[in-house]
């Protein structure tokens, strides 16, 4: 990969490292999320404006519906298109 220049403690060090590959969405980044909820699998969060708490491991994963055949407005909300 390339190298970057990576700036830290408020601009005043420097230092030039590998960048590796993003991880910030896509397949990528599902992947990066379920090796985090692995290793926290057994810490506890608080849900329901802090009533209850379950363990991380616990919570279903994340997956977005396919918006495909849906309807979106366009336009101040008059109009509206079908996502193919």
């Amino acid at each position: 990969m390339a190298r970057v220049v990576r700036i830290g403690a408020r601009g005043t060090s420097r230092r030039v490292v590998e960048k590796g590959s993003d991880n910030w969405a896509g397949d990528s980044f599902r992947e990066e999320e379920r090796k985090r909820k692995e290793a926290a699998s057994g810490t506890y969060v608080t849900v329901g404006r802090g009533t209850k708490k379950v363990k991380f491991g616990d919570i279903a994963d994340t997956r977005k519906a396919s918006a495909k055949g849906r309807y979106v407005s366009s336009g101040r909300g008059t109009g509206r298109r079908k996502i193919q």
